[in-house]
């Protein structure tokens, strides 16, 4: 009989599949995580379902979207008694155990469970020596842990590892808070890129024309909208447009991959250990991030949106047994599928609440012929930090449609929530916001820079992805916005 497989999840918070050189990064060298994906699988088409750090880890962990486990936001945290998939695996034999970043809550209902030991940041946590909270009877019990984070976090894995019972098969999640704002280096990184001039993004200096208004309401501009602490020194006065999103790219970017460098290193202490203890042949080790992040592209730093550089998670998985090296796909797959292809390889059934597909059978070079050509997306957090809009849409391998219907819906931790508004109001920052969709044509529009939603040209595709927006609504059992009527148009009032 099979072996079931160990498990070794590292994922990473804000780290875009851009700055991985095994995704062709023009910024940036890894070759750490490039020794995955040349051992395993790169997935190219891995997509979130909600960009933001709270959603994302709940749909990871429960294998649904967020309007099913209640993780909208960031300030709706999980209930620890909601089915997750390292509950299941704990259940059927594993030695389960997680290590980092939670942001889910802590405390008796919101800390980890379906774990045989845990140790997590409270919050976002902070770089340098940091808090953790340690399982504990309790709910959890915290102490500070002297040292740098992503050394810390991968020494408890690596600890863990080693003292574990090693009579049974294990799963741990290794999760890094780097590389999240505010990007502190350790001391080995200190000084990378300090004479060196960072490639810009093609798009950093977007004027947001042919776009949704949404575009231009956000407020996470390079430079224009970050703080001193972001940057590393104070912003010079004198500097405005252009110049400024300049000045503070190169100031931004270092700083961004400086962090991602000690995660690298610290993938490489894992997988060494892993290839000399003889773990290696028996272990499924993937690498990904909670969501993607802007890089500077279309100006920006951040994440939220569904553009493409928010949306794309990167996600690399090895495992000698089942998948050919440096095999590439681009299959759509979602971090809503991750639990339940874990609970495959552990010989578990998906459970009825689960909404996820597993992905096994694109892991051994076949794609089932009925296998999903589209991907749903949703983000709840209307108006609140950098001022993003509530929107939903379909992403296909060609198209993307967004509706922005810039309304909270009555979440926790949305403009309305924190104002107070009354309820059905579409207000964020900017005043009130009449309802909008976008149209890309990824095929001849990569950058995302035209809104080809009103051009006749596109009337048959706006149908179909409109008819498809609904299909996967229906499916994943969510509810359209009020103001999303099948015909409508940009130029249309609320129905």
């Amino acid at each position: 009989m099979k072996k079931r497989p160990n498990i070794v999840y590292m994922m990473s918070d804000d780290h875009a599949a851009h700055a991985m050189s095994c995704y062709g990064s023009r910024i940036n060298e890894t070759p750490n995580l490039d020794r995955i994906a040349q051992e395993g699988m790169r997935f190219d088409n891995c997509f979130c379902t909600n960009s933001i750090c709270t959603p994302s880890r709940a749909a990871i962990l429960t294998g649904t979207h967020n309007h099913i486990n209640g993780c909208t936001t960031l300030s709706t945290h999980l209930d620890n008694r909601t089915l997750t998939f390292p509950a299941l695996l704990k259940d059927a034999g594993y030695e389960t155990a997680v290590f980092g970043k939670w942001h889910l809550g802590t405390g008796a209902t919101h800390c980890p469970a379906g774990f045989d030991d845990w140790a997590v940041l409270p919050g976002q946590g902070t770089y340098h020596d940091p808090e953790f909270v340690f399982k504990a009877p309790d709910g959890g019990e915290k102490r500070l842990v002297e040292g740098y984070v992503t050394d810390i976090i991968t020494d408890m894995t690596l600890d863990w590892i080693k003292e574990r019972d090693g009579t049974r098969p294990f799963m741990v999640l290794c999760h890094h808070k780097a590389p999240h704002r505010r990007w502190e280096s350790d001391e080995k990184h200190a000084r990378m890129y300090e004479d060196v001039e960072i490639p810009e993004p093609e798009t950093l200096y977007d004027d947001y024309a042919d776009r949704a208004q949404a575009a231009t309401l956000a407020k996470m501009r390079v430079g224009e909208h970050m703080r001193e602490a972001d940057l590393g020194e104070p912003i010079p006065s004198d500097l405005k447009g252009h110049a400024l999103r300049k000045w503070a790219y190169q100031r931004y970017i270092k700083r961004y991959l400086r962090v991602v460098a000690s995660i690298d290193d610290n993938v490489g202490r894992l997988l060494d250990y892993l290839d000399e203890s003889g773990l290696a042949e028996n272990t499924l080790v993937v690498y990904t991030s909670d969501q993607g992040f802007f890089l500077g592209d279309h100006g920006w730093y951040d994440k939220r949106f569904m553009y493409e550089d928010s949306l794309r998670m990167p996600f690399i998985i090895r495992y000698p047994q089942e998948i050919k090296p440096g095999d590439v796909t681009d299959a759509i797959i979602t971090n809503v599928d991750f639990a339940t292809t874990f609970l495959d390889y552990a010989g578990l059934a998906r459970p009825e609440t689960f909404q996820g597909t597993s992905f096994r059978p694109l892991l051994n070079g076949k794609t089932p012929d009925d296998w999903q050509q589209s991907m749903y997306y949703r983000y709840w957090m209307n108006g609140t930090e950098h001022n993003v809009a509530a929107h939903y849409g379909v992403r296909t391998k060609r198209y993307k449609l967004i509706y922005y219907y810039y309304d909270g819906c009555g979440q926790a931790g949305t403009r309305q929530d924190l104002l107070s508004a009354e309820a059905g109001t579409t207000r964020i920052a900017d005043g009130d916001c009449i309802p909008e969709w976008e149209l890309f044509d990824l095929e001849k529009d990569p950058y995302e820079l035209v809104n080809v939603f009103d051009d006749p040209a596109y009337a048959e595709t706006v149908q179909t992805l409109k008819t498809e927006l609904r299909r996967l609504q229906d499916t994943f059992a969510d509810t359209p916005h009020h103001s999303d009527s099948f015909a409508c148009h940009n130029t249309k009032q609320w129905e």
